[in-house]
């Protein structure tokens, strides 16, 4: 399906290539600070450019009645304009699509106001798009749990009792979600090697990646007012890829009774433009089936899933390009991201503008498409080959991870950008 805004024959009237990840079908929001200024804005990325919205509404040249006074754009986050709900949304994409059509001459031809308003992508600096308020990560890809289930519990007791009635979660860390781009600390903590020992303090020997997307909620709900699954979509303002970084034996030594704490909550990685949930129309299919049926509030009409394309690029200090080492497909996750944001709230939970939701790890069903690298070697026990004749198990400091996703339409590409980081040595090493 495709409406007006994902209608494959829009261009615009900048070049953009048929593989550019950021079309005039795409239009993700972002945060910059341009060129010979300290104030950042926020702007949508088209093509190669940044589009600054707040001195496009400041000139008058946004025809958005919910924006105009409101002055969303003139902000340091995101949180202001996904306060303003669907609608208002809805027609600043619509009057963004329209002012950068190839037959709309308003800002085609207007050479000052192009050059006020379009800058060169290289030439701005991004910021962390949203002011995170809350941090929660789920565990929705059932190939990932039932891979891990595996490795800790044998395959007859893989996936536990609760996992296919609810979507299982843990509330992260907000304070240390950090933008594509900036270095991993491999973080120090306490770990128990040997079973038969005491702990030991020092840095993590088993750090990880894991492939994740996430959403950022816009409008919320009130404290005690659960938000019926069937208007949760009202509620997600947009996705990006999310590398929730791990540390597997600090974790695997904290994580009992109450989970994952200091093992995670040293880094998350998030791409920095967010794309619309309207981009991602075309793009809705139906996901793994559901058994067994799932409980009436978590129960949707309709395909939820999205055929996104992730990968996983790993570089070594010693190569001159990241080496694709996961493909897999945001279509694999068993619970889509309406039922996590409404089993979240079933219990009257309030999210508010701005909070990150992320999927978990997404595995596939192959073994090239698991989506970190306890899986990819097995833990440990079957190291990923690299070119140079170079393996790992897990991660070495120097190490870059690059995550990338897109979503491919009929000539035309939605992607997310990157979210990447290089790991570097511990403090306590």
């Amino acid at each position: 399906m495709s409406d007006s805004t994902t209608d494959p024959s829009l261009s615009s009237f900048l070049d953009v290539d048929a593989n550019h990840p950021f079309p005039i079908q795409n239009l993700p929001y972002g945060v910059f600070t341009p060129p010979a200024s300290t104030v950042p804005r926020v702007g949508v990325a088209i093509g190669d450019h940044v589009l600054d919205l707040a001195v496009l509404n400041e000139e008058g040249a946004l025809d958005v009645p919910e924006i105009r006074d409101a002055h969303p754009f003139a902000q340091g986050t995101l949180n202001a304009f996904m306060d303003l709900g669907t609608s208002a949304w809805t027609t600043t994409r619509n009057e963004l699509q329209r002012l950068l059509r190839a037959d709309t001459p308003k800002l085609r031809d207007d050479t000052s106001l192009r050059e006020r308003v379009l800058h060169p992508r290289t030439d701005v600096s991004l910021q962390l798009p949203v002011d995170i308020g809350d941090y929660t990560d789920f565990y929705s890809s059932k190939q990932h749990a039932r891979n891990v289930g595996t490795m800790f519990r044998g395959p007859e007791n893989a996936l536990k009792d609760n996992w296919v009635h609810l979507p299982v979660g843990y509330h992260g860390r907000a304070s240390s979600v950090i933008l594509s781009g900036q270095d991993v600390q491999r973080p120090c903590g306490q770990t128990r090697p040997d079973a038969d020992e005491p702990p030991i303090y020092g840095p993590s020997q088993l750090l990880d990646f894991e492939l994740e997307t996430g959403f950022f909620v816009g409008d919320g709900n009130d404290l005690g007012s659960p938000i019926p699954i069937d208007e949760a979509s009202d509620h997600i303002f947009g996705m990006v890829l999310v590398n929730d970084w791990s540390a597997r034996d600090i974790q695997g030594w904290e994580y009992e009774p109450l989970g994952p704490f200091l093992g995670k909550s040293f880094a998350t990685t998030i791409s920095p433009w967010v794309v619309p949930m309207e981009a991602l129309e075309p793009f809705r299919t139906d996901g793994p089936s559901q058994d067994p049926e799932p409980l009436d509030y978590l129960q949707a009409d309709g395909d939820a899933a999205y055929d996104i394309t992730l990968e996983v690029g790993l570089q070594t200090p010693s190569m001159a390009d990241p080496h694709t080492v996961c493909r897999t497909n945001f279509r694999y996750l068993y619970w889509t991201m309406r039922q996590q944001l409404a089993h979240h709230t079933v219990n009257g939970c309030n999210v508010r503008p701005g909070d990150l939701l992320a999927s978990g790890t997404i595995s596939g069903p192959t073994e090239d498409s698991y989506g970190s690298m306890l899986e990819l070697s097995w833990r440990g026990e079957e190291p990923v080959s690299l070119p140079g004749d170079e393996r790992r198990s897990f991660l070495n400091d120097g190490d870059r991870v690059v995550m990338r996703g897109y979503a491919q339409g009929d000539g035309y590409r939605i992607g997310f950008g990157t979210a990447e980081g290089t790991v570097r040595p511990a403090p306590c090493a």
